[in-house]
């Protein structure tokens, strides 16, 4: 991977950072990151045509933010840590992994948070999933890190991955260490975790005018420098899309060469931009992408493809 995370016992060996040294990872600070989800979907559903969906999108990342105090993690990852470090792998890497029962114990407090706020359909799929095996809710699992989307219903996917996530962004937000940027490949996808991004966000404070690729899953955020694709890494046949003026907040990266996009939210122009919910919020520009011949390059957490039931 491009961006290597160093042990904590190797910290002191290693060059210090200098001012002028850009943080190539930024692990997730959980703190009120679903609460602050939550709000920005609810008032991005506010004369949206998707509203009803981006208010359904607020109830689960409301209950992930009470879900992930009621189930707080411990867990050692100082090993992972020196293994990512020797082999240049993900050290929570999707595809390797051993997965805890502790994310289907988050699924089961999720549907139980949920179930109150559920009706017609959505209930139904909850308590679909709520009777479903140990073994049934692995194998979807898989399917969705395997991007095996057809074996798993889009109505299931986003409850499965609520969980799922709320499990990786806790390990994530526990590893020590700092990391280092390195050349290498694979920029596309997350190096903590192996995933794809949401979305990525141009921000301000002390990361003013850097562009960060935000997980799907992890929430970790990488450093992915602007007028690259972050698909590809080609720089020659990039252009900007926006439904609105030069100054929108959200725009899409398009790469002529490998014929995909991301989208690019600007703090600057609109501090309360949120990886997720704006993405979310803004699928007409997806639309336009898609007619545009442009395939996307990330998934929500909240829509993805597979088999209707």
């Amino acid at each position: 991977m491009s961006i290597r995370i160093i042990p904590q016992d190797q910290l002191d060996k290693s060059a210090k950072r200098t001012a002028e040294t850009i943080p190539p990872l930024l692990f997730p600070r959980l703190k009120n990151l679903y609460n602050r989800r939550a709000e920005r979907l609810r008032e991005l559903a506010t004369d949206n045509p998707l509203g009803d969906f981006l208010r359904f999108a607020a109830l689960i990342a409301h209950a992930q933010e009470v879900v992930l105090y009621d189930h707080p993690l411990e867990m050692d990852l100082t090993a992972l840590i020196q293994k990512s470090s020797e082999t240049g792998k993900p050290p929570l890497d999707i595809h390797v992994l051993p997965r805890d029962p502790h994310w289907q114990r988050l699924l089961n407090s999720l549907i139980a948070e949920l179930k109150p706020e559920m009706s017609g359909q959505a209930l139904a799929v909850i308590e679909n999933l709520e009777k479903a095996s140990t073994q049934e809710l692995e194998e979807m699992a898989t399917a969705l890190f395997n991007a095996d989307f057809a074996l798993v219903s889009s109505d299931k996917a986003p409850f499965i991955w609520a969980a799922l996530s709320l499990y990786w962004a806790q390990m994530a937000s526990l590893i020590p260490g700092r990391a280092k940027a390195e050349y290498g490949e694979q920029r596309q996808f997350c190096p903590v975790c192996g995933s794809m991004p949401v979305s990525s966000i141009v921000q301000i404070g002390g990361t003013s005018g850097l562009r960060y690729l935000h997980c799907n899953l992890c929430e970790t955020e990488w450093h992915v420098v602007r007028v690259k694709c972050s698909n590809c890494e080609q720089t020659r046949d990039l252009n900007y899309w926006s439904l609105e003026s030069e100054q929108s907040a959200i725009k899409a990266e398009s790469c002529g060469d490998c014929g995909t996009y991301l989208k690019i939210l600007y703090q600057e122009k609109d501090a309360k931009v949120e990886a997720v919910a704006d993405d979310l919020a803004s699928l007409v520009l997806d639309a336009r992408m898609e007619q545009e011949g442009f395939a996307r390059s990330s998934i929500n957490p909240f829509l993805f493809p597979g088999e209707g039931e």
